[in-house]
């Protein structure tokens, strides 16, 4: 409870002293923290990184060695963990690649900051050499770089392999085929390439392998045509979008009404009836043969439906309804009495086809299709979930290659190159800041090291080694080939990334690092909504000296 004397002013926060940290040992209990969430997913890393099986309180298990996923799935309690959970998201968001190696450089800054910080080091001149030595590494990065654009299909393509490698290695050479036609059917050209990631849609079936996943360019629904009496299959449909139920609605008031003889009975299910008709005759009226309907509909609508030969589905996912929209052009509306022809989409051809013995709708062959559907197919939902991770994974990477249109050679190789640079800025810098970027230069060199040891290399030699190689202009994409255990160039090997998945993490991994560093205190609060006790003999603001 917090306590004022008077005559000193002396404030006490907490009166159960074991509940506050304070100086070095806040700061260290916030490092090791960060160090144990980073050496959490560090050795997933790389295409021979190792996987994480994580099982929740239900049982549910998860297996990936993506980090964003291990990590969002994790059991973290302490605000440090969080932060970098947070941290990992927003590179998935951002980039949707790199999120581990945005969390193991944290991990190491904070480490190579502890070593300072021991040697009497202030944090402030630590966060000042970390700061100069982000924005320098960005430099180099970018100096380092390739320009890359949509029609670079090839690039795009050793992009997405080199993103999935190791996630859904089997498969991977496939799923990046998908991964560019995809990008570029959604792709749009107008002020520059825009590519809206939302419009591409991933959907999961099991049965048959992941070779077999396939790209629709158009739409793909988990739902069933809603009547059996309807056809499953319609050439040059014509499709209606409707966001409201195809059923009579209940007064938005409490309504009673009373029914005296069978004849007013009848005459209410007359008038029921004849309210769905007219609703399937507006639909018909508009030329509409498909309908896809974000509600319900009512059984004796089905009926009126499917004797006019109308297929429709119900109970659509409003996203889905966005995606159809976009890929056939029909307009979502609200009311049947407003639907008219200008409102409908076309499709070549809509499909209700059996898919692991469950009923799936094909929307395929429109005309301009700005909305796709990735069909992935594995043999459990675990490989399914872990393909779809790395599709993820490849889209994020791809267009953010597409929309800055620069790349960099990856295995380590661009983090050897920039902290070779790093390591001579350090030497114009001088002063203790020195210090921090060269820990900064040896934190980069983490990503190497830890490629070489899920490679089974020994760590320190291929450090040595790389060094010596990028000391010469000739050797600047030399880095780590997991597969031959050897030090190789990258960029004729096509293992190729991003290069804002690279400044990204230095950007996040250094911001996190200087607010961990800045935290000096750790104290227990109240909750939020919840008034601290008053003091004693502090009658609301007059208690306090010079408050008349």
């Amino acid at each position: 409870m917090a306590q004022i004397d008077n005559m000193n002013q002396q404030v006490v926060f907490l009166s159960d002293g074991s509940k506050r940290t304070r100086g070095r040992d806040a700061q260290r209990i916030n490092i090791l923290i960060a160090k144990a969430v980073a050496n959490a997913v560090k050795s997933t890393l790389g295409p021979k990184g190792m996987d994480k099986m994580i099982v929740d309180d239900l049982g549910d298990v998860t297996v990936s060695n993506d980090g964003a996923t291990i990590l969002s799935e994790m059991s973290i309690d302490h605000p440090v963990g969080k932060m970098l959970v947070e941290v990992a998201k927003t590179q998935d968001n951002e980039v949707g690649d790199g999120t581990t190696s945005v969390v193991v450089l944290s991990g190491g800054l904070l480490g190579k900051a502890e070593k300072m910080l021991d040697d009497d080091i202030h944090s402030s001149i630590i966060i000042n050499g970390y700061r100069m030595a982000a924005k320098k590494a960005k430099e180099y990065y970018a100096e380092l770089a390739d320009s890359v654009s949509i029609k670079d299909s090839k690039t795009l393509k050793d992009i997405a392999v080199t993103s999935m490698t190791g996630k859904a290695a089997e498969a991977s050479m496939e799923l990046a085929d998908l991964v560019v036609e995809a990008i570029k059917t959604v792709s749009e050209e107008e002020n520059g390439t825009t590519i809206n990631r939302d419009k591409i849609k991933i959907e999961k079936k099991g049965g048959a392998g992941l070779t077999d996943s396939e790209l629709i360019k158009g739409v793909v629904i988990d739902k069933e045509v809603v009547n059996e009496g309807m056809p499953k299959k319609m050439a040059k449909a014509k499709i209606a979008l409707i966001d409201s139920a195809l059923e009579v609605k209940e007064t938005e008031t409490d309504a009673k009404i009373q029914i005296t003889s069978p004849d007013q009975l009848q005459a209410f299910l007359d008038q029921e009836e004849g309210m769905l008709k007219n609703m399937v005759e507006k639909i018909k009226a508009s030329g509409a043969n498909v309908v896809f309907c974000q509600k319900g509909i009512d059984d004796l609508a089905q009926h009126f439906l499917s004797k006019e030969g109308i297929l429709a589905v119900r109970r659509v996912k409003k996203s889905d309804m966005t995606l159809l929209s976009r890929a056939t052009g029909a307009k979502i509306v609200n009311r049947t009495n407003d639907l008219n022809k200008d409102d409908l989409g076309f499709a070549e051809d809509v499909n209700s086809k059996k898919v692991s013995g469950e009923d799936m709708v094909f929307i395929e062959g429109c005309k301009n299709p700005k909305a796709v559907t990735v069909l992935v197919r594995g043999g459990s939902d675990h490989v399914m979930d872990e393909a779809e991770r790395a599709l993820n994974d490849a889209l994020g990477a791809v267009i953010s290659a597409i929309k800055i249109g620069k790349v960099v050679a990856g295995g380590g190789s661009s983090e050897i190159e920039v902290a070779v640079k790093l390591r001579e800025y350090a030497k114009t810098v001088g002063g203790r800041e020195q210090l921090a970027i060269d820990a900064f230069a040896e934190t980069l060199e983490i990503i190497p090291r830890t490629l070489a040891e899920t490679a089974g290399m020994d760590p320190i030699d291929t450090l040595v080694n790389l060094r010596s190689k990028h000391a010469k202009a000739s050797g600047k994409y030399i880095g780590v080939d997991v597969y031959q255990s050897k030090l190789v160039d990258l960029k004729s090997q096509k293992v190729i990334e991003p290069l804002t998945v690279k400044t990204q993490a230095i950007t996040s991994a250094s911001e996190v690092t200087e607010m961990i560093l800045r935290i000096d205190d750790i104290i227990a609060g109240s909750s939020k909504g919840s008034a601290p006790p008053m003091p004693p003999d502090m009658g609301g603001m007059g208690g306090m000296p010079g408050m008349m």
